[in-house]
């Protein structure tokens, strides 16, 4: 089969690897029908040092199951499904809590001999606890928002649910990618009254404003806080939801929330160290969010989409195949796109 491969920044190479097959009992083979660059997928584009062997790449995948191992319950061949970004086995102590990212037998596609979602086909481990079945067909056009359920937009909506935002909330979210305009669909889905998007790219803060958010702020730094501390009237926002991972994107979000507010970390940190000393305690702010269980929000979001609550799927401005995808990693990468959506 045909499957992206990494072997160092900027290094992003399509190239033929074995074809997957049934290793253990609990493994199902999926073809992929669509897939997608993540976010994510550009710390390692920017940073990875070279290697010889490189990496399958690809988290974000649905497809259809073309064969099932012989104690893989609930799944069957034509089976349409979506996976989430980990495979776990939904039935340990951690998964009963709703936290799948610390399944006791978790696990990352691309690691260990495991494919990558960028790809002809995956094997999936534990693909009776992880895959979840799609009620509609391999052409329906729902399948660009139902392939949001993998990673970003639960991954927002992670964001709205630590952040705790409820009906008549204010929220800030900070960054327009993919995941923070994610964050907009479910602060707006979770009743919040006001939404500031903090974003510099009029294209994707348009599409923020058409998610749900009712103000846009531009500016960065001090700049940006004072005009959101001017929005509302000095005290800030009752959440905010920082998906960004830069040590100044939390800065900003300790600076806009009000007293006894919540703070949601969404971005992979790209700093160890940060502004959570005295100041922070005697405000009584609340810093949360972490990797996001999607396994947990799959099937509770999946009904708006089949519905037409939300549209997702409008965070893919770029399609490609295959072949194309490193171009798509550079243009990810350049900001001439916001999401790139594979058709393998």
């Amino acid at each position: 089969m045909r499957a992206v491969v990494m072997y160092g920044a900027g290094d992003v190479r399509v190239e033929e690897r074995p074809d997957p097959r049934i290793r253990r009992p609990t493994d199902a083979i999926v073809r992929v029908v669509l897939s997608s660059v993540c976010g994510s997928d550009l710390w390692p584009y920017a940073t990875m040092p070279a290697s010889g062997q490189g990496k399958p790449m690809g988290h974000e995948f649905l497809g259809v199951v073309e064969e099932v191992g012989s104690r893989t319950a609930g799944l069957k061949a034509g089976d349409l499904v979506v996976t989430p970004f980990t495979f776990s086995d939904n039935t340990c102590d951690f998964c009963r809590k709703d936290l799948h990212t610390s399944c006791r037998s978790v696990g990352l596609y691309g690691l260990n001999g495991i494919d990558g979602g960028q790809g002809e086909a995956v094997r999936v481990p534990l693909a009776g606890g992880t895959l979840v079945k799609l009620p509609v067909g391999e052409d329906s056009p729902l399948l660009p928002s139902l392939l949001t359920l993998s990673d970003v937009l639960t991954t927002g909506y992670h964001g709205a649910v630590t952040a705790r935002v409820a009906p008549g909330d204010s929220v800030t979210v900070i960054g327009d990618g993919a995941v923070g305009l994610c964050a907009v669909i479910a602060a707006a889905r979770l009743g919040a009254e006001r939404i500031v998007l903090m974003g510099r790219h009029a294209s994707r803060t348009d599409l923020g404003l058409a998610f749900g958010a009712t103000d846009v702020v531009a500016e960065r730094g001090e700049e940006g806080v004072a005009r959101i501390r001017e929005l509302t009237g000095g005290d800030g926002t009752d959440k905010v939801i920082e998906a960004v991972g830069s040590r100044q994107a939390l800065e900003t979000a300790l600076d806009v929330v009000t007293d006894g507010g919540v703070v949601s970390r969404l971005g992979v940190p790209r700093y160890e160290e940060g502004p959570v000393g005295r100041a922070m305690v005697l405000r009584n702010v609340t810093l949360t969010g972490g990797a996001s269980p999607a396994r947990a929000y799959i099937e509770r979001l999946m009904p708006d989409i089949l519905d037409g609550k939300i549209e997702p799927g409008r965070v893919f401005d770029r399609t490609t195949s295959l072949d194309e995808v490193p171009d798509g990693y550079r243009a990810m990468s350049t900001r001439e796109a916001l999401k790139v959506l594979v058709r393998p």
